[in-house]
């Protein structure tokens, strides 16, 4: 589950970060459909292409509840920052 929670990291708005708070431990194998909200890129040259949207395919928070019974929900917490005030060059030995 820490591994979905990152992938989807980046396909929500603004890449906000996901926690994994399931509690679930082990492997899963899982099928997902869902159409995202904005283009995706382009594969990589020589991959297979990309099949088009489904303008009325499940959106991502939608397809994670009704097909994987998982649900996202915005919440705040604290995220550790380093913050650099001050630097100078270092000085000759």
């Amino acid at each position: 589950m820490p591994t979905l929670a990152r992938l989807i990291s980046g396909w929500v708005d603004d890449h906000r970060p996901v926690e994994d708070r399931t509690g679930l431990t082990g492997n899963f194998d899982l099928d997902l459909d869902w159409t995202p909200d904005q283009q995706l890129p382009a594969p990589p040259a020589g991959a297979p292409a990309l099949p088009p949207p489904d303008p009325n395919g499940a959106g991502l928070f939608t397809a994670l509840r009704e097909q994987l019974g998982l649900r996202l929900e915005s919440a705040k917490n604290g995220i550790g920052i380093v913050v650099v005030d001050y630097a100078e060059y270092p000085t000759e030995n």
